[in-house]
């Protein structure tokens, strides 16, 4: 079974408050980012990773599927409801948590930036990542990042001028 050489070890480490803000700029929920942190942390120590990859970038990737798996998951469930057991009438931990997140007007601009322009924000202007670092860990050329990174500054500039209008 392959594991992490010290060094990759360490820098999985120092790399996990950057990757925990990733998980919620994917998730919206800080229960499921908390989730799919650790589902992406198991991941990696369970799997490894090349030694030549970045661990950084690696993790990153590894998290940015397992999120995908987790929708393509949550897809079948909606469409197979009958599958699911939930208690009748009760508010689903998502819908809960995010009516709690929606507290600033920064946080609902964000949410509204379509998810490809939210992850290349996040991890640009959240993250530090250089668009070279950002374009390798969501696997699109750099000229895409720099351009979704543009509409999403456009799209929350609008949004925050719109709901301060004074």
């Amino acid at each position: 079974m392959p594991s992490l050489s010290g060094s990759q070890r360490a820098a999985l480490l120092d790399e996990l408050s950057g990757l925990r803000r990733f998980c919620f700029s994917l998730t919206g929920s800080q229960a499921d980012a908390d989730d799919l942190l650790q589902a992406t942390v198991e991941k990696v120590l369970e799997k490894g990773m090349p030694d030549d990859a970045h661990p950084a970038k690696w993790a990153y990737r590894v998290c940015k599927n397992a999120w995908i798996d987790e929708l393509r998951a949550r897809e079948v469930r909606q469409r197979y409801p009958e599958q699911v057991e939930e208690p009748d009438g009760a508010p689903s931990a998502e819908l809960v948590a995010g009516r709690e997140r929606q507290v600033s007007a920064v946080g609902e601009a964000m949410e509204a930036l379509p998810t490809e322009q939210r992850l290349a924000l996040t991890l640009v202007a959240v993250e530090g990542k250089t668009y070279a670092e950002a374009a390798d860990i969501l696997e699109v050329p750099v000229g895409t990042i720099m351009s979704r990174i543009a509409r999403a500054r456009r799209q929350l500039a609008d949004t925050i001028d719109v709901s301060h209008d004074d």
